[in-house]
């Protein structure tokens, strides 16, 4: 199983009782729009976090990431209420290509 497998088999297996408590877990996205900074190395593996209940219907679950800060850094998972009605979350995520390693800034769109 590649790592893109297990990460999203970890990501259903982590979120299905979320999809009955009215909350909605996003999915890893395909693409991102974000900002790209060049990096020294690929991100570390990521952790594993316990989603805790969502506080209220309508809040989306952004899961935690690795993100560059001079070096890597890991963002803890949280509950986010959406800016406004339709935005969704793309998160933040490592790319390699062309030879350099870039980490790829998240945000919501």
């Amino acid at each position: 199983m590649n790592k893109n497998a297990l990460l999203r088999l970890l990501w259903l297996a982590s979120t299905s009782p979320l999809l009955l408590s009215g909350c909605v877990p996003l999915p890893p996205p395909v693409v991102s729009t974000g900002a790209e900074v060049e990096v020294v190395s690929e991100a570390p593996t990521p952790l594993v976090e316990e989603v805790g209940p969502c506080p209220s219907p309508g809040f989306v679950w952004i899961g935690g990431a690795w993100v560059w800060q001079g070096r890597w850094e890991w963002e803890k998972g949280r509950w986010e209420h959406p800016p406004h009605p339709g935005a969704v979350w793309v998160p933040h995520r490592y790319v390699y290509h062309n030879g350099k390693h870039t980490f790829v800034r998240g945000g919501w769109h």
